[in-house]
């Protein structure tokens, strides 16, 4: 038989995690990235010729990534106290996997992103790398739609690595503060 807190079923394992995690000093990365980032933000992607389609793809993606993971507003340029520039900077493919009879049915795709962010509070440079393995498929079309794909997975790892990197710029700069 469970244990009623304040009305509701909750397991004693939760409630002994939330108070180990708020003792230790736990702190959302959101918290850190506001050291770094200021509250407006405006996005430019520089759009690759090589691979044109994914320009709206990672500007969508950063716009969501401000939005919901700190609570940022993205705005015009005039406006903004920050500016996050995103530019890809290739892919390249190598085949890890073959059939019997030679043909590659994975590879590795490694998806190149450059990041630079100004701000009031400082800013920061980096090139990030995100790898992906894939299956392919022997019909062409299929192939292809696949290859973009895996672009797009690769350019959220990066994403996911940028956000990453700014909390962690942010954390050290707490530190330093509070020395």
């Amino acid at each position: 038989m469970k244990k009623k807190l304040l009305g509701r079923n909750i397991p004693l394992l939760a409630i002994i995690a939330f108070f180990m995690m708020a003792g230790c000093g736990y702190k959302p990365s959101s918290h850190y990235i506001k050291n770094v980032f200021d509250d407006t933000v405006y996005v430019d992607v520089i759009v690759s010729r090589a691979e044109p389609e994914n320009a709206a793809y990672v500007k969508d993606a950063l716009h969501h990534m401000i939005i919901a993971r700190f609570g940022g507003k993205v705005v015009p340029k005039a406006q903004a106290e920050s500016v996050i520039t995103a530019s890809y900077d290739g892919t390249t493919f190598t085949p890890i996997g073959y059939d019997s009879n030679g043909y590659i049915v994975r590879y590795d795709a490694n998806v190149r992103v450059k990041f630079a962010m100004k701000t009031t509070k400082g800013g920061f440079q980096r090139s990030i790398s995100a790898r992906v393995q894939e299956n392919i498929s022997a019909s062409s079309t299929l192939s292809s739609s696949l290859r973009i794909e895996a672009i797009r997975v690769g350019m959220a790892k990066a994403l996911d690595q940028f956000l990453a990197y700014a909390a962690l710029q942010g954390a050290l700069k707490e530190k330093d503060e509070t020395k």
